[in-house]
């Protein structure tokens, strides 16, 4: 950089072009150096992005599927029933949604309480179920 700023001086650029590359260089090092995320925990505000999330509503049923359900329920993990396996699917729905939605809810066998949506509302958690069963039978 003392290179730099002697060959500026000698061109007769002078200490102005000088301090500009000084501070075009601070800015490199501050946009290599940048943070690239923030963590918000619920409840707390965290910038503005998150009153736009909020004020979304709930999601789709499909939505949360596809965010968190999918990891068992699209793969069969942990004997959950696979998406669009009717025979698996079958004795469950017979059970009735009130119930599924419950067990969603609560866990049950290998799947913990919400499976692995915790920040799910009870209605996003029942649209799940329902887009599961009617993917299901």
């Amino acid at each position: 950089m003392k290179k730099l700023m002697s060959v500026f001086a000698i061109l007769g650029l002078g200490a102005t072009l000088a301090a500009s590359v000084q501070a075009a260089s601070e800015d490199a090092i501050r946009d290599r150096i940048k943070p690239v995320g923030e963590v918000c925990v619920e409840g707390m505000a965290c910038g503005s992005a998150a009153a736009p999330a909020a004020a979304a509503g709930p999601r789709s049923g499909e939505d949360v599927y596809k965010a968190t359900c999918f990891a068992c329920h699209g793969t069969g993990a942990a004997g959950a029933p696979k998406l669009g396996d009717a025979a698996a699917w079958a004795p469950r729905i017979d059970q009735g949604l009130e119930t599924l939605v419950a067990h969603a809810i609560s866990g049950i066998r290998a799947m913990p309480p919400r499976g692995t949506c915790s920040g799910c509302s009870d209605e996003e958690i029942q649209g799940a179920v329902e887009y599961m069963t009617s993917h299901s039978k």
